[in-house]
């Protein structure tokens, strides 16, 4: 449950100031009504058995309440008192006997009142009563409610037949649009949260880090009667399958007191680091003499069986939530060959940090997002053709087919690197989604664009501003489904990516707060090369 440090009056201020600015101008004074159901407990499928519940983002927005099956009622009109101080009604379920017995029961009125930003709180019983006075008391009044969709908690329609009864108008037009653009510039509270939810994170990847760590020094010792007798303790795990990293950087989470993970973790080890979204996490680690794609370890570890593992990379794209809140951070370590990168994997690795780094140096607000998603092709391109995966050009004139401009004019650089560099982020990882790359965007013209490609799955395309957070994130991939179409591109030398292919792929995400000069970095785990290959080999 939320306390009462978290501002929802002031959100409920700032998301009805932007809805006002949404109407058309003769129903900008009229009374304006939010009416919000919040998320019920889910269930699995055809049983009675209770899945994880959390609260819908724009619902704890407004009211920082995390019980289900809430509902809130708020109520604002420009040029009185109620534009500097919404009424805002939030009405909780009353704790039943089967509540107390099968689960953890909704808190007291009086609990809730002492620990919730709002003006009023009740049980749903008195929901409809409160909707015929407020009808009532504001006439002509507008009312608000989420787009009827299955992303949103449905509203009873007995709740808004009574508006309608009432001769008020209920839209579903404008509500989404002016909740996602008053969460787009987070408050010092929603920083604080996030700032908390990339501790936890960072201190579970290094956790894994330092597990790979300790297994490289044989430090990690297994009791007697491993698998038959008693079952290992955690202190004598092996991380041997990306299902056992993510099970370490769950618990690392847990242990903290996150409750939630952001988003399913991406936990993957050799050549499927090359898929974005991959969230099987069901493979073993590639192990030798067998190749890399062959995946026939059985549990050799377990069975004192002694076998190397195949140097490979392990990608975890992996993030808490903390009070409704996310992290989503990415780091890409070395597996086998003693901790360290191969030198391809390092030399990728590097390139990616060098991506990352020339974007956080133009990071300020006013510079659009656009400009960095450029920055980072720019660089990839250059650093392709220092590795001779792209051919360079020798002769000084910069029209030649292979120099820089024309290979990134070409746009061959999004088989490689095909996302976006990076989105904003909040209570949602891809936070706001109509606010952050809206359909009508003017602030993209004029905008140097390098080849239309790198923009098709960019989710943030605005000029920055201070209080933003977002993630960078670059990469480098090499999948072969991606690179089947360039593969007989005039500017790829085909034997020197051969030799890169089986990095897979390498990306790198920190969140960071756009400031009034810059940029705060709130990811705390380390990145740089030797700091990584150093705790995965266990040397630190």
């Amino acid at each position: 449950m939320a306390s009462t440090s978290y501002p929802a009056q002031q959100h409920a201020i700032k998301t009805f100031t932007k809805l006002v600015e949404l109407l058309p101008e003769v129903e900008q004074n009229k009374p304006q009504i939010v009416l919000l159901a919040g998320e019920v407990t889910p269930f699995r499928n055809d049983t009675d058995r209770e899945m994880p519940f959390r609260q819908e983002s724009n619902f704890f927005y407004l009211s920082g309440c995390r019980v289900p099956a809430s509902y809130l009622l708020l109520a604002y009109q420009n040029g009185t008192s109620l534009a500097n101080q919404p009424s805002s009604h939030l009405f909780i379920p009353k704790a039943e006997l089967a509540d107390i017995m099968w689960s953890v029961p909704p808190p007291s009125l009086e609990e809730a009142t002492a620990t919730h930003d709002v003006t009023r709180i009740d049980h749903p019983t008195a929901l409809a009563d409160f909707i015929q006075e407020l009808i009532k008391a504001f006439p002509g009044a507008l009312v608000h409610t989420l787009p009827s969709s299955p992303l949103f908690p449905t509203i009873p329609s007995q709740y808004t037949a009574a508006f309608l009864a009432g001769d008020v108008k209920v839209t579903e037009d404008y509500l989404l649009a002016a909740l996602h653009r008053a969460r787009l510039v987070k408050d010092a509270e929603e920083i604080a949260l996030i700032r908390r939810a990339n501790e936890i994170s960072s201190r579970a990847h290094e956790v894994v880090m330092r597990v790979l760590g300790q297994g490289v020094r044989g430090l990690i010792k297994r009791g007697k009667g491993a698998g038959t007798n008693r079952p290992l303790l955690p202190g004598e795990w092996l991380v041997q399958k990306e299902a056992e990293a993510e099970a370490l950087f769950v618990a690392s989470c847990r242990r903290e007191g996150a409750e939630h993970q952001a988003y399913l973790p991406i936990v993957a080890a050799s050549t499927r680091a090359s898929t974005l979204h991959y969230c099987c996490n069901d493979r073993e680690f590639a192990w030798g003499p067998v190749g890399p794609q062959d995946h026939q370890n059985c549990n050799e570890f377990a069975h004192d069986h002694q076998r190397d593992l195949h140097p490979q990379v392990l990608l975890i794209d992996a993030g808490c939530e903390w009070k409704c809140y996310a992290a989503d951070i990415t780091r890409t370590m070395p597996v086998g060959n003693g901790g360290k990168f191969t030198p391809e994997a390092r030399a990728i690795y590097e390139l990616v940090l060098e991506m990352q780094r020339l974007s956080f140096e133009a990071l300020k607000p006013g510079l659009h997002w656009d400009t960095i998603q450029l920055i980072c092709h720019r660089t990839l391109v250059r650093g392709f053709q220092k590795l001779g995966i792209f051919k360079s050009s020798t002769s000084p004139n910069s029209g030649s087919w292979n120099s820089e401009e024309a290979i990134l004019a070409s746009g061959v650089g999004a088989a490689f690197f095909p996302h976006g560099v990076g989105h904003s982020l909040g209570m949602d990882v891809h936070d706001v989604p109509s606010a952050s790359k809206p359909l009508q965007n003017d602030t993209i013209k004029g905008i140097p664009l390098g080849h239309e490609s790198f923009y098709t799955y960019l989710r943030l395309r605005l000029p920055l501003e201070e209080g933003m957070v977002v993630t960078v994130e670059p990469g480098c991939y090499f999948s072969p489904h991606l690179i089947a179409p360039v593969r007989d591109s005039k500017h790829i030398d085909q034997e020197v990516l051969k030799r890169y292919e089986s990095v897979g792929g390498v990306r790198i995400e920190d969140v960071v707060l756009i400031t009034k000069d810059g940029y705060e970095n709130l990811t705390t785990v380390r990145s740089d090369t030797e700091w990584v290959e150093k705790v995965c080999s266990g040397e630190i």
